[in-house]
């Protein structure tokens, strides 16, 4: 299991795309077979997890990466790209890169006998 820590050397990207309603599946089908395909398979990815809004107007992939070159390795690879150019047909992206700068657990619980 991948954890988040501010502590790791990695790249973090969290890439939202806007999608009519309508579209959301399809975008959900078309960003999981990129990745399963193609983009786990790139050397220094690390971890994708893929997310969709309730309200079916988002789909949000948060992805890690040992490093930027890898990242844009995978980019230029033509495996996974008729996946994303049809994705880009059906809804709008805003990418992002980012770093992480703390984390947090539930606090520990207090038993009444020890207040």
């Amino acid at each position: 299991m991948t954890v988040i820590s501010k502590d790791a050397q990695i790249i973090t990207f969290i890439n939202v795309f806007s999608v009519e309603p309508a579209n959301q599946a399809r975008l959900v089908e078309l960003l999981a077979r990129a990745t399963d395909t193609a983009v786990r398979h790139a050397p220094g990815f690390v971890f994708s997890a893929l997310h969709r809004s309730l309200d079916g107007t988002r789909v949000t992939m948060y992805a890690q990466w040992r490093t930027l070159a890898d990242y844009e390795a995978m980019r230029l690879d033509p495996a996974p790209a008729p996946f994303f150019q049809e994705a880009l047909s059906i809804a709008t992206f805003a990418p992002g890169r980012y770093e992480v700068v703390e984390t947090f657990l539930p606090a520990p619980s207090v038993s009444p006998a020890t207040r």
